[in-house]
């Protein structure tokens, strides 16, 4: 596939870095020549300079030949532009990111089929539903869904005073009965682990569970997990990511104080909103904090724009008695070392922003990807092709990668958690776990036969 990806920040590195490893031929446009040379060393990419939004420059670069385009500069009109322009020749798929609400916001006049654009995204608005979903999954510390939202996989930190440390999956199984959950990895010391029979839960293993959405109380209470609403919220940062997640968390009777330094912002919060307790001051002060009540704080919430703000907010917060932190990170480099100083979940814009982009972009039988955070895996949900190689036998009798899962099986509107005696068929969705070096053979698995 050949990929043109207009915007050389944070979200356009990110994906280039990704395409680049699956071996996709990628073309990265920009106006800042020094950027560009940096990121042709590190990576296998084509760089052009110059603007997205110039013909000239797109024409150069080889639209006429690009399967799929993305425009993620730090313009909304660059990225707009560069779309419209792209229409005028055999792209695939088109994908523009803004941040204007204008583009956002359901029935308005510039929407994705007005602007002939296929998926509009906001990191904003990316950021503050990846926010909320972990807000219902509270004791999650990551969250993808699956066909339709009605497969989750959850990441979970097991604690030292966990009960199952010192199981196998085999006790597990024998315990637990019935299969309700499928364990697709262990992540220790930063390696990913594709877990069998004999491999034992340790403290302070991040494992990944696939769970169907209705059965994740049930799922949660055979682990020793216990996600509930909070109810008391602070939000530091009442910028766009704030104010969006607040009015979302407003619906849910949630008692909300949000902490903004800049006053005439926080005039625009109190009309805007309306039950949360908008303060006028400095997310760092200590004093101020407390006198409002972090110390009783279900939940932090630090989205300010900058990263020391939100790393020493939230661990201000959590030493007073706040229970649990979401903390905004740009530095995506950052982030494994947070959880070591106390941050239960680090966020990046960059990640969440292309994971969305990601599983949007269809490839071939596969319909959606995600990455998952702080490890060299992916998971994807893929059609099973019309070949003999899937002609009705239990998962047990094929030989799947090593280095793979299958944690679910998506059969018209009915998904089921997989067995060894399940049987799959042309057609049907699997939501599969995978390492990056099984990622080829996986592609190989799933081919349609010649």
């Amino acid at each position: 596939m050949r990929i043109m990806i207009v915007g050389a920040g944070l979200v356009g590195q990110y994906l280039c870095s990704k395409f680049s490893s699956e071996g996709q031929e990628v073309i990265l446009i920009d106006r800042n020549k020094e950027k560009l040379d940096r990121i042709e060393k590190d990576l296998n990419i084509l760089t052009v300079h110059g603007s997205g939004a110039s013909a000239r420059i797109l024409a150069e670069a080889g639209i006429a030949k690009t399967d799929l385009f993305i425009a993620v500069t730090d313009s909304d009109e660059v990225n707009l532009v560069a779309c419209i322009m792209s229409k005028r020749y055999d792209v695939q798929t088109r994908i523009a990111r803004v941040r204007s609400e204008d583009f956002l916001t359901p029935g308005m006049s510039l929407n994705e089929e007005a602007l002939g654009v296929d998926l509009l995204i906001s990191p904003d608005w990316a950021m503050a539903d990846e926010i909320l979903k972990l807000i219902h999954v509270s004791e999650a510390f990551d969250t993808v869904e699956f066909a339709k939202g009605k497969v989750m996989l959850l990441g979970y930190v097991v604690s030292e005073n966990n009960p199952h440390v010192g199981k196998s999956l085999f006790d597990l199984g024998r315990q637990h009965g019935t299969h309700q959950y499928v364990m697709t990895a262990i992540i220790r010391d930063g390696e990913t682990i594709i877990p069998r029979g004999n491999d034992i839960i340790k403290d302070g293993d991040k494992i990944y569970l696939m769970v169907l959405k209705h059965e994740i109380a049930k799922v949660e209470q055979l682990f020793n997990f216990a996600s509930r609403l909070p109810s008391k919220v602070f939000i530091i940062g009442g910028g766009d990511i704030g104010y969006l997640v607040a009015r979302q968390l407003e619906e849910l009777n949630i008692e909300i104080k949000i902490v903004e330094e800049n006053e005439e912002r926080c005039k625009f919060l109190s009309e805007n909103l309306a039950h949360s307790l908008v303060l006028n001051f400095d997310g760092l002060e200590a004093h101020d904090l407390l006198e409002e009540g972090i110390d009783f704080a279900d939940l932090i919430i630090a989205v300010t724009g900058s990263d020391t703000t939100n790393i020493l907010s939230s661990l201000l917060a959590k030493h007073h008695g706040t229970k649990r932190c979401i903390t905004k990170i740009t530095r995506h480099d950052f982030i494994p070392m947070l959880g070591k100083l106390g941050i239960d979940v680090a966020l990046s814009p960059r990640r969440v922003a292309a994971d969305m982009i990601l599983r949007y972009v269809r490839r071939g039988s596969i319909i959606s990807v995600a990455t998952i955070l702080d490890s060299d895996a992916e998971v994807m949900e893929v059609t099973v092709p019309d070949s003999k190689t899937f002609s009705n036998h239990p998962l047990k009798d094929y030989k799947c990668p090593r280095g793979s899962v299958v944690g679910a099986i998506v059969r018209g509107d009915e998904v089921f958690i997989p067995s060894g005696e399940s049987v799959i068929a042309p057609g049907d969705n699997l939501v599969i776990f995978f390492t990056k070096d099984a990622a080829k053979e996986i592609d190989d698995f799933f081919s349609p036969d010649e």
